[in-house]
């Protein structure tokens, strides 16, 4: 390997190899010696380490308002921006299969380079609102749990992001392994949640089908939701995780991993999508009918303890916490994926870390409500979602990119609406934030 190899790699935390056993047993599952569970195992970590973007402290802030202030009302939101999740991972995760290429790097390879810059300057903003949220909410959660002030938190979140990523400097399955189990705590602490907590079971399923929007400000949680749940960088990371993970010899085993991946990804965001329920569940039951005005982490921490208990609270910070760091960790190598394919460079890690750090100092700095600081930039992460969306539904429709495997007519048309339905959120959000009545909205 030559140095520009090796120093391509070193600043490209998604280019790194797998351990030597990994690619051992992706082989023998390929030539079918290998069965059951064990034959599924060396494919799952690409859509389990992009999960981790889908249970972010984001989705925390946002489920929390959900929950308190409107009850069940809006499970049906989670719900949906959930299984448009699904269908663009797999998505993403096929684009990188079939290409050898991730998204960021088809971009710059196919668009005229004025709209390369725009996808990157954009991608970038949204690595950036993804970093403020994840950063800042586990910051909240060492805050509370060490009862540290918050700005000495942020310092320890970006020591440990720092520390986790040299721990997988020269394998990325470690990596893998760590944010399973962080993702794998996430859901255990919220089932634990689902058992302290009192909730009316039969009010809560209709509306987890039965599409309604109170109001603007439910329109704007709503808004947050498909921001947090559905992310940009996801999208360009799952890419990069597939595209060279499993080298294939024939057109047979690239239809095997296509069809494993498929799998995981049903399964690993379905996981992530029942812990997004669970948190407005809980926060539904905990909140809504005698404190509706919590609105904050902090003070969802702070009402837990006497309405259930230290031990709920403490699960909540604990879930917080893990949240925070795994999610960190991914969205700093997501953002030098990103970088690193649409402008064919990089910078090192620890720079990157630095510098996606600053906004969210200036924000704690400044006294900004943290809370309303990660919702808002769920906000731009969702008007940010369009533009990756249209460039990946664009990309695995072609034929001469895609061949075979270009998505039939029932697939294009379900990525068509699911694009419509976010855009159509986010102009209602801009016409409300235009002064213009949108009717069936209350103020």
């Amino acid at each position: 390997m030559d140095k520009r190899i090796r120093d391509q790699e070193d600043n490209h935390p998604v280019a790194k190899p797998l351990t030597d056993s990994t690619t051992i047993a992706i082989r023998e599952a390929l030539e079918g010696r290998r069965h059951g569970i064990a034959l599924l195992l060396p494919f799952a970590g690409p859509a389990i380490v992009v999960s981790v973007a889908y249970v972010d402290p984001g989705n925390f802030a946002t489920n929390i308002q959900a929950g308190a202030r409107y009850g069940y009302t809006l499970l049906w939101v989670v719900v949906v921006a959930n299984l448009i999740a699904m269908l663009f991972q797999a998505l993403a995760a096929k684009l990188g299969i079939v290409t050898g290429r991730n998204l960021a790097e088809l971009c710059r390879e196919h668009f005229p380079q004025p709209l390369v810059l725009l996808l990157w300057v954009v991608s970038e903003v949204a690595a950036m609102a993804t970093d403020l949220a994840e950063f800042v909410g586990g910051a909240l959660g060492f805050s509370l749990l060490l009862h540290v002030p918050l700005l000495v938190a942020m310092v320890i979140v970006g020591i440990a992001t720092y520390g986790f990523l040299l721990f997988q400097k020269n394998r990325f399955r470690p990596l893998e392994r760590m944010v399973g189990a962080m993702v794998g705590v996430i859901g255990l602490c919220y089932l634990v949640e689902l058992f302290i907590t009192p909730i009316h079971w039969a009010a809560a399923f209709p509306h987890m089908i039965v599409p309604r929007l109170p109001d603007s400000t439910a329109l704007t949680i709503a808004v947050g939701i498909i921001g947090a749940t559905i992310m940009p960088h996801a999208l360009f990371l799952h890419s990069g995780l597939t595209e060279s993970r499993a080298p294939v010899k024939n057109d047979a085993e690239r239809a095997r991993i296509l069809r494993y991946s498929n799998i995981e990804v049903t399964i690993a965001l379905a996981v992530a999508g029942l812990i997004n329920i669970a948190m407005v569940l809980t926060a539904a039951g905990a909140f809504h009918a005698g404190h509706p005005e919590v609105a904050e982490i902090q003070s969802a921490y702070h009402t837990l303890a006497p309405l259930l208990g230290k031990a709920a609270a403490g699960v909540f910070l604990v879930s917080l916490v893990a949240s925070g760091l795994s999610s960190s960790v991914v969205g700093t190598a997501a953002g030098q994926m990103i970088m690193q394919g649409f402008v064919g460079f990089s910078i090192p890690l620890w720079l990157r870390r630095a510098i996606t750090m600053i906004p969210s100092f200036i924000v704690v700095a400044l006294g900004s409500n943290a809370t309303q600081a990660l919702v808002s930039s769920q906000v731009v992460l969702s008007f940010a979602l369009p533009f990756p969306v249209v460039a990946l539904v664009w990309f695995t429709c072609r034929r001469e990119i895609m061949g075979r495997y270009r998505n039939g007519f029932l697939i294009g048309g379900l990525t068509i609406v699911a694009a419509l339905l976010v855009l159509a959120l986010n102009v209602l959000l801009l016409l409300q934030m235009g002064g213009i009545d949108v009717p069936g909205m209350q103020s």
